[in-house]
């Protein structure tokens, strides 16, 4: 550009050409200059007075004829001076403009410019970029300017320059971290504003924006989302060609830069997701079947921004198994227009469609148990927040411009999508036909055949999400549980194998919403009791609480389920419930009603007696077992007298026969007060009293477990001595010799007096089926009506009491002659009379002997001569 050009003022005054039309040395009678200046608007600036005063003085001398010599006037022409004055002054104030006030005005400028956006609207977009629409609020305001000098200077070159305009200028931003990349360009129309302080300037154009470099918008957009982009510096350079009213200033070269921190740049606005729709959809006349969902976001436009934005196609992806892995192609999706005003809500309505399932989201990671997939559902249904990716299409749709196309997949925008906890999902949990296995005895600690196992058939009834109405088959289950008891852990159980599983979906109803029965059996699922304590209080519950006990599950659940994509297994989804189990009952001890029959001694010593019987029990609970081994100690008074144990049983809801056990009795066990305790038992066993055992587990109960049977020996539980079988009872596992005459088996089934030898037989009954007991002393009274005694039995030769009944040798008999009881006896010769019995009988069995005390009563006896 030529220097006229740039400098139009100066180029004026330099100039020795007068006007078109007049030559040159032809007076100039007009001072176009200042008569332009009485056009400006005043400046109320500080010492104007002075300023103003010697003008005019000057001027009036300059017109008052009187004050003017002739011979001056012939000699010099005063309009030429003048001229020639005030163009030097002019000259003189551009210079100092020029080299002295510039700075001064820039920081003016600077400090007192207030912009105030009103709206900023998209107009079009553009085949290169968009047109947008700029309202805003312009003026200088000069008190915002804390230099008084800089503040007095700036009014005053800007109340004499009034206006500023600006010629149509193409704005190019750079970022100067990233090599000077190209951000973009901007054409500004041709623009004129007031610069005069305090006056606004309603600012109303049309600019069009075309983005420069795609890779830097790429590389900047991403670091952005990434959360590494801490600050930002731009640089704007411009070519700007200015004028002051009608007065061209020449083309100025403008390059500003502007840093943006953490805090200044935006942010991505909250959103809220207020509509979330999966449904089955029919595609190609069913050829193709597809899963769509529909999704709305709301959100809220903080910024006075209005644009219309067009249907616009996006991809959906999934983070690989690592950051650093290429993200996974889901599915695609389009949004409805999209309507953006001011300080107003925002709703984009987007539609996506999934035809399939890569491999690559499905397939798990090296290292892993998990897929890109169950990593996403792991966050999702914990109620964290997942991250899906979002990326333009790479090809137009919608009509949508080329280059925006290019630019928006060029961006993957992470979209934190919220999660949503299961709690209360479930609304029903049941567990039926429920077997549980004692741990195996000759297992290895790490095997899980050394745990507890349960088997049994779970129900569940679970609410199904309204967003979910598409059909679903839930193939298989797995899960680690928790299981809890009034807030305390009670142990773990590991279905760490799939367990065949089929639901069935209950649709929804006015009054109910959508369901999934769920119905899954589990197969010897270990159980890992943490806390012995813990299952004590829980069995304590359950046998004398007479209430329902109710134990809480927190479970993390693998499922299969079947879609319409296809099988996909959802993994570690959180899930919530509560089993309740029904009481025991408080008599359920009571009904056990253990009964003993076949019994048979395989050892023993001095002080202690091992057999093994065949037991018959009735199981009042629903509940199965398999006992693989379990020992218990048995009491009476507090003090141990000896230990049951069973092998291999298998124990089933109602009546259980010929279940085998083996038993110890050594009341040695007690020490001295044991030994006490156990005769008097025995005693009372053997004369039919209503005796009762405690029966408590102990630390080697289940020897893969001692702290188990530790927990469990705080509970006391209490039975009636088991009853045993005799030949010839009319009722299996009654015995005892009771005040009934029923025909019931006895101990002592009958017994026969002979008078004139003074002695008598008795008929013995033996429980022991290969076993034969030794009665080395007898000390008896037969008694009649309970306390009028008949006779006396002294015997210190011992006979046997062999298998099954037997008779005893005619043992001697010294008659109380004198008594009423005698008097009886004789009463009854030839026939039967009832009498009872009172003997201290020395027993031996083995090497083991005892001393017992016998009371019989209503024995059945025939008197003879």
């Amino acid at each position: 550009m030529a220097d006229s050009e740039r400098s139009p003022l100066l180029s004026a005054a330099g100039s020795g050409k007068a006007p078109h039309g007049r030559e040159p040395d032809e007076p100039v009678e007009s001072t176009p200059l200042l008569s332009s200046s009485a056009a400006t608007p005043r400046y109320d600036g500080e010492r104007d007075d002075a300023h103003l005063s010697d003008a005019a003085s000057v001027a009036s001398r300059a017109t008052d004829p009187a004050s003017v010599r002739p011979a001056q006037t012939r000699s010099i022409r005063w309009p030429s001076v003048i001229a020639m004055i005030v163009l030097s002054l002019f000259a003189l104030a551009v210079l100092i403009l020029a080299f002295i006030v510039p700075a001064a005005v820039q920081e003016y400028a600077k400090e007192a410019a207030v912009l105030e956006p009103t709206n900023l609207s998209l107009d079009s977009i553009t085949s290169n970029g968009v047109r947008v629409r700029i309202q805003a609020d312009f003026r200088l305001e000069a008190q915002r300017v804390e230099n008084e000098h800089v503040r007095r200077v700036g009014r005053a070159v800007t109340w004499l320059v009034g206006e500023l305009g600006a010629d149509e200028t193409k704005i190019n931003v750079y970022l100067p971290d990233y090599d000077d990349l190209l951000l973009g360009t901007a054409v500004v129309p041709p623009l004129t504003v007031s610069i005069v302080d305090g006056r606004n300037n309603a600012v109303d154009f049309a600019a069009d924006l075309v983005p420069g470099d795609a890779e830097g918008i790429r590389m900047i957009a991403n670091e952005w989302l990434e959360g590494k982009l801490n600050s930002v510096r731009l640089r704007g350079q411009a070519d700007v060609q200015l004028r002051a009213g009608i007065i061209p200033l020449g083309t100025h070269a403008i390059a500003e830069s502007l840093t943006f921190e953490g805090g200044d740049l935006p942010t991505i606005p909250e959103y809220n997701i207020t509509k979330l729709n999966f449904e089955e959809k029919i595609l190609l006349g069913g050829k193709v079947k597809a899963m769509a969902a529909d999704v709305t976001v709301a959100s809220f436009n903080d910024y006075p921004v209005s644009l219309d934005v067009p249907p616009m196609g996006f991809e959906i992806l999934v983070p690989g198994c690592n950051p650093t892995d290429p993200s996974i192609l889901v599915a695609a999706c389009a949004t409805d227009p999209v309507a953006v005003r001011p300080r107003a809500p925002v709703v984009v309505d987007a539609h996506g469609l999934i035809k399939e399932l890569p491999d690559s989201l499905t397939q798990l990671c090296p290292g892993s148990d998990s897929s890109p997939l169950d990593m996403l559902f792991k966050k999702y249904l914990a109620g964290e927040t997942a991250t899906v990716l979002v990326r333009g299409m790479d090809y137009p749709a919608g009509g949508t411009p080329r280059w925006l196309v290019e630019l928006l997949s060029s961006i993957t925008v992470p979209v934190p999508f919220p999660g949503r906890t299961f709690d209360n999902l479930i609304r029903n949990f049941t567990v039926t036909d429920v077997h549980f296995t004692l741990p195996d005895l000759g297992a290895d600690p790490n095997d899980p055949e050394s745990r507890p196992r349960v088997s049994g058939t779970i129900l569940v009834l679970a609410g199904l999400p309204s967003e979910m109405n598409f059909s679903l088959n839930v193939t298989s289950v797995r899960a680690n549980a928790d299981v809890f008891y009034r807030g305390n852990k009670l142990g773990e159980l590991n279905l760490k194998e799939w367990q065949k599983a089929n639901s069935t979906q209950i649709p929804a109803t006015k009054e109910r919403e959508a369901m999934l029965k769920i119905q899954s059996r589990i197969n010897d699922a270990p159980l890992d009791v943490t806390d012995p304590d813990v299952l004590t209080d829980v069995i304590q519950a359950l046998l004398f609480g007479g209430r329902q006990v109710i134990l809480g599950v927190e479970a993390l659940v693998d499922v299969r389920v079947e879609t319409i994509l296809g099988e996909l297994v959802v993994k570690a989804v959180p899930a919530k419930g509560k089993i309740p189990v029904n009481p025991l009952g408080r008599d359920v001890m009571g009904s056990v009603a253990p009964k003993v029959g076949r019994v048979e001694i395989t050892d023993t010593t001095a002080t202690s007696i091992s057999l093994k019987a065949s037991v018959n029990i009735t199981n009042p609970t629903p509940y199965s077992a398999h006992i693989p081994f379990i020992s218990i100690h048995v009491e009476s008074n507090g003090t141990t007298i000896g230990e049951a144990r069973a092998e291999n049983l298998e124990v089933k809801p109602g009546n259980n026969t010929n279940l085998p056990v083996s038993a110890t009795w050594n009341p040695s066990m007690g020490g001295k007060e044991g030994v006490q305790h156990g005769r008097e038992l025995l005693s009372q066993y053997l004369s039919g009293y209503n005796t009762t055992v405690t029966v408590r587990t102990h630390r080697g109960s289940v020897p893969s477990l001692p702290h188990l049977g530790e927990a469990l020996s705080r509970l006391n539980l209490t039975l009636p001595a088991p009853r045993l079988r005799l030949p010839g009872s009319d009722h299996d596992g009654e015995s005892g010799d009771g005040d009934d005459d029923d025909g019931q088996a006895r101990f002592i089934r009958d017994a026969t007096f002979h008078v004139l030898s003074s002695t008598a037989t008795f008929t013995l009954v033996s429980p022991l089926a290969r076993n034969t007991v030794f009665i080395d002393a007898v000390n008896a009274t037969a008694l009649y009506n309970h306390t009028e005694p008949i006779g006396r039995i002294e015997y210190a030769l011992p006979f046997a009491a062999p298998p099954g009944a037997s008779t005893t040798p005619r043992l001697p008999v010294d008659w109380s002659i004198d008594s009423v009881g005698y008097g009886k006896l004789r009463e009854a010769l030839g026939g039967t009379m009832k009498l009872d019995a009172r003997a201290v009988v020395a027993v031996r069995l083995g090497r083991w002997t005892e001393t017992v005390w016998y009371v019989g009563k209503g024995i059945g006896a025939g008197v003879r001569l």
